[in-house]
Formats: structure tokens, sequence, C-alpha cells
């Protein structure tokens, strides 16, 4: 087990779960740490200030505590904030979720493409930076759901979410009228909401192609630790809530950890 590398993935609450599900699949040979910032979720109800001052220390904690070989920002608002910070603080190698605007660009047929995403993801310079770079002529939609990572939040863990609910954040991202002209393509910019892509695709207008960053994370992870030496790691999964409290989401988390048992 000695060769067991340990990755920590971290978000503000439960959507990170998205991605460490792929992270899992692309590295078996791993150890897992995952990070629920909820006492401090949602991150979109604090200043981009507040955010830095919390999660630089408190990276260096859980640094401390769990001594990954890599940790994985499985989060877009942490990462269009801060992780350059945690590169300058820290020695170990991070991999930050960052909306995938330049493949939905690259793939769109009609040129329209929308990114859902939190209030502040989508109106950080970040964002738009990636839009001056990458959107190769397609108009692109910037979307700000106020309230969708809560309900992705809610529906994993057990509370029943009204389909108008999620109507009312999704339905801003399509836009034009005919199949020509129309979005075809929309860019989950919060890892929370590939928790809700069946409900998404159940209630979109029409189909669009739903892009997801996690497999592409999960390959820069793998890429970054380089060959898998071990075999398949069966213990190994911690789950963590800053809050301390008592989830009582076992049976609903194992499957993101690959089947393993949760410490």
């Amino acid at each position: 087990m000695t060769n067991s590398p340990t990755i920590l993935v971290f978000d503000s609450g439960l959507g990170g779960l998205t991605v460490l599900r792929e992270v899992v699949a692309a590295r078996p040979d791993a150890h897992f740490a995952y990070v629920a910032d909820d006492a401090f979720f949602p991150y979109g109800h604090h200043s981009e200030d507040e955010i830095i001052a919390r999660v630089v220390p408190l990276m260096g904690e859980l640094i401390g505590t769990h001594d990954p070989d890599i940790v994985v920002i499985a989060c877009n608002t942490a990462s269009t904030l801060v992780l350059s910070h945690l590169r300058a603080t820290y020695s170990v190698p991070f991999v930050g979720t960052v909306p995938a605007i330049k493949p939905a660009c690259a793939q769109s047929r009609t040129r329209r493409v929308s990114v859902l995403g939190t209030k502040g993801t989508v109106k950080r310079e970040y964002t738009k930076a990636l839009i001056r770079d990458f959107a190769q002529g397609c108009e692109v939609t910037l979307v700000g759901s106020p309230e969708l990572a809560s309900l992705a939040e809610a529906e994993l863990s057990g509370t029943s979410v009204s389909d108008g609910d999620i109507l009312a954040e999704l339905a801003p991202c399509f836009v034009g009228e005919d199949a020509t002209s129309r979005t075809d393509t929309v860019v989950l910019a919060c890892t929370h909401y590939p928790l809700l892509l069946d409900r998404l695709k159940r209630l979109a207008p029409w189909p669009v192609d739903w892009i997801d960053p996690a497999p592409a994370i999960a390959r820069r992870v793998s890429d970054l630790l380089g060959p898998r030496i071990g075999g398949i790691a069966q213990a190994g999964a911690e789950m963590i809530f800053t809050s301390n409290r008592v989830h009582g989401l076992s049976a609903t988390l194992t499957p993101f950890f690959g089947g393993r048992a949760l410490a």
C-alpha cells in the first residue's frame, strides 16, 4: 500500500463528488480524502476576499493532516479565485476546475453556447477571459444561477426538489428560435450541477450537449501522478465535513468513492 498515492478532493459542498467519481475511476490505486467545506457553503454568498481568506489557510491545515500527493479543487468558484494563491503558498500540485468554454465552443454547431454557473463564477474576470480567448466566434450566454447548487445539494441529501425550481434556474440557458441558431451546448460551470444532469436533460426545452469537465480533470490528475504502480486500493476513503456534522449519507456517498466504505 505504500505505493498508493493520496488524492485530496476539495469543494464547498457535495458537488465535487462528481469530479471525485471520475478521478476514482481513473486512479483506483489511490487513497482519497474528500473535504466538503460545508461550514462556509455556499461560496456564492461570500465575497471574493472572504473566500480567499477562508480557503488558503484551511488548505494548509488539510495538507498538514492528510499529506496528499495531489489536491483537486473541485469547485469553479474556488478555482477561479484561489488557485493562484494556493500554488504560490504550497508545493503540492493542484488541479483546478474552470468553465469548459474552449471545448464547448469548439464543438458547437450553431455557434451558440451557454455557460451555467454560480453568480460569482459567471461574473468573474477569469471566465470572461476564457470567452475572449476561446469563443472562436460563438455567441456565449452567461447564466448565473442563484440556487441550483443548493438544489443539487438538497436532492443528494434526500430532500425533494421540484421540477419548477430546477427549470427556473435552467431556462435562461436556452436562447434562439430555430434549430440552426439556438443554443446547442451548455457548459456546466459548477461541479454540483452534474448531480442533477438527468433532470436537466429531461427539463430542457430542446436537446443540447452538456459539457461536464470532470473526465478531463481526472485525466489531468492521472497524468500528473504518473503510471500506476500498485493494484486497486480497497480502503482509503475519507469523507470530511468542515462543520464536523454527522452526515448519515454513507449509502449515498459510497458509490462516488468506487464502492469503498467511508472512514
